[in-house]
């Protein structure tokens, strides 16, 4: 299995919007970066990924499955870009943000404290579990 991070501008597509589609999940499309296509592209169906609220909040809030693999954006008139569906798992009961991923040294290396601009990213296990536990949750996904 391998993990992810997924970013959101909360006013255009949110947590809670996403919780409302519950098991049939949301095509996460609009992604218009070569990096972060090829990301998707590596995604396997059980990929679990940090849901992030980015540009006020700056926040981990929430954990997606992948339901769906790397197919054709629809939204991409020119045919470049491609999608993967999600769905909600859980909330992070303490959110965490990205002031407290910079601080820590053991996050030191993740791509949200050193790209925070990339919108879907890879992290590693290590990465998971410990943001994770600063998010307080008591059982890993």
């Amino acid at each position: 299995m391998n993990y992810w991070l997924f970013k959101s501008e909360p006013g255009t597509w949110s947590w809670e919007d996403q919780k409302k589609k519950g098991a049939k999940g949301e095509p996460w499309n609009g992604v218009r970066n070569y990096q972060a296509n090829n990301n998707m592209k590596a995604m396997k169906k059980g990929d679990l990924g940090f849901f992030y609220h980015s540009v006020d909040e700056k926040r981990i809030v929430g954990i997606v499955r992948v339901i769906g693999e790397h197919r054709p954006d629809p939204t991409d008139e020119k045919g470049r870009f491609g999608l993967v569906d999600i769905e909600a798992v859980c909330d992070m009961p303490k959110p965490v943000t990205l002031a407290d991923v910079k601080s820590d040294p053991q996050l030191e290396d993740m791509v949200l404290g050193n790209n925070s601009r990339l919108s879907v990213q890879p992290v590693t296990a290590a990465e998971w579990k410990h943001v994770c536990a600063l998010g307080g949750l008591k059982k890993l996904p």
